[in-house]
């Protein structure tokens, strides 16, 4: 069995590129797991991930948290925040499926938007958090 945030992030990106919300704003080839800021106009980053096992004295369940860097090329927030609101939309197209977990619980923590210092690029993060349990 893999990492939680690792079957976490492939469901997520399988999500988002199957979504026409997000793929009429964000290329899907453009929805990446990299380490560094896209060159081009819009992105997606799969970013962080962290697995915390959850309350309760059972060892399959997890608390998996996941953050989305979206970077768009403007001098303002508002295409970043209509990627935001594209990603939610598609989190929100009925449940998630993560091979090999059940997820019980997902919901967006936080969404910050901030001008990046390159003063050329916008910057969202969009912070998720899921509760998993382990199936057999």
């Amino acid at each position: 069995m893999i990492d939680p945030s690792l079957a976490m992030q492939v469901a997520l990106r399988t999500r988002l590129v199957a979504s026409s919300a997000v793929t009429s704003i964000v290329p899907a080839t453009m929805i990446v797991d990299r380490n560094a800021s896209p060159a081009l106009d819009n992105g997606i980053v799969i970013g962080e991930g962290q697995t915390l096992p959850d309350d309760g004295l059972a060892r399959n369940r997890h608390e998996v948290f996941a953050d989305l860097h979206i970077w768009r090329k403007e001098s303002g927030l508002v295409g970043s925040k209509q990627i935001a609101g594209a990603i939610r939309q598609a989190l929100n197209d009925g449940p998630l499926t993560v091979a090999g977990y059940h997820v019980v619980d997902l919901r967006i923590a936080s969404t910050r938007f901030m001008r990046d210092p390159n003063g050329t690029h916008s910057h969202g993060v969009l912070s998720l958090v899921a509760r998993l349990v382990e199936v057999a």
